[in-house]
């Protein structure tokens, strides 16, 4: 029975995965067919899903696999805290987005045009990212000068998890609209299930086409009251409110970490979307990789599941159930103290774990 239900709930994550993937391939043909364009302009780091047209679009895969297509342009990551603009940057919003604009000069000097800019509200592979405030209006004036149009990836952020909007985009401004978004995940609360939503321009654009868009579980009316269920529990549980408080709780007492243990380089995040990063150096802020691993397979020793991300491999990624409380909140960051306070006294594998152990501030 129980190799049985492992079974089951390993087919309902792959079709998860793959409603995901759908959405943004959706995401994709229509842009392209709104356009008129084909090539794609995505972040560094990005994953956007597991089929063959995402994949293509994702330097987190390609890289490893087939390599980078001609008609697919990488942006960097904007990436405050390890990337080429940083947080004593002037206005680091601006300068990444015109590392978007170089990207979109240089592919239309190759004599190529853009269909789309994809993008995660809140880049998770890439390492629990939250881009400056004001990059994406500035991104999307490039893309869209190019005659591109700007696709939010919310598949794992959307629905309240930032608490202070229902869309992490909403992050970037008030007068900040994508021209498509994706979701998933959340959506369903463990029930496959995904969307797009877009303009009525391009979904009729797409609808001219004559070909029919369809699928076997398209339009499920189990999926849709699963759906609408999921929603009616965000407004009455005040899930997002609930983000927001535990949320904010949990960011201090992580920074409150930060001065006790050196080897946490940066803590960002928003929400329940929050990112611990770990370095081996302050100055050089090298990725503490082994660190991390060992620090998570400790964790998992007393029942906390996390994971790591970025380039590194080094940013522990926090992004619990919506029903996360503030006692959950306390226990993981009390264990994760108490572990970083032995890691110091016997690991002692980077610069900053040694500073601890001899009794540096």
């Amino acid at each position: 029975m129980a190799a049985e239900r492992r079974g089951k709930a390993e087919t309902l994550a792959l079709r998860q995965r793959l409603l995901r993937s759908e959405a943004n391939d959706l995401a994709l043909r229509l842009a392209r067919r709104y356009t008129g364009h084909w090539d794609v302009v995505v972040l560094d780091h990005a994953y956007h899903g597991h089929l063959s047209s995402l994949i293509d679009i994702s330097p987190y895969k390609f890289r490893d696999l087939d390599g980078q297509k001609e008609w697919v342009h990488v942006a960097p990551l904007p990436d405050t805290f390890r990337g080429p603009y940083r947080e004593d940057h002037p206005n680091p919003a601006a300068a990444y987005a015109s590392e978007v604009g170089r990207v979109v000069d240089r592919a239309q000097q190759a004599g190529r045009k853009i269909a789309a800019f994809f993008a995660e509200s809140l880049p998770s592979v890439g390492g629990q990212i939250v881009p400056p405030t004001g990059y994406f209006p500035e991104a999307a004036r490039h893309i869209r000068r190019a005659g591109g149009l700007f696709v939010a990836d919310e598949i794992q952020v959307g629905f309240g998890r930032v608490g202070k909007h229902f869309w992490a985009f909403q992050l970037q401004g008030d007068d900040f609209v994508p021209d498509i978004v994706t979701m998933g995940k959340s959506i369903g609360n463990g029930h496959p299930l995904a969307c797009v939503a877009t303009t009525q321009a391009v979904a009729r654009a797409f609808e001219a086409t004559g070909v029919e868009y369809f699928n076997t579980f398209g339009g499920s009316p189990v999926s849709c009251a699963v759906g609408l269920a999921v929603l009616d529990v965000l407004e009455k549980e005040q899930l997002q409110a609930h983000a927001s408080h535990v949320g904010s709780f949990l960011l201090e007492l992580l920074r409150q970490q930060k001065a006790r243990h050196p080897i946490i380089g940066d803590i960002r995040g928003v929400g329940l979307f929050v990112g611990v990063d770990l370095i081996k150096d302050e100055a050089t802020r090298t990725p503490a990789t082994e660190e991390a691993a060992y620090l998570v397979s400790r964790l998992k020793e007393s029942y906390i599941l996390l994971s790591t991300d970025g380039p590194g491999r080094n940013v522990l990624k926090f992004k619990p159930p919506m029903c996360f409380s503030l006692d959950n909140a306390q226990q993981v960051v009390m264990k994760l103290d108490a572990i970083l306070t032995d890691m110091e006294e016997k690991v002692r594998s980077c610069k900053t774990l040694r500073l601890q152990a001899q009794g540096c501030p």
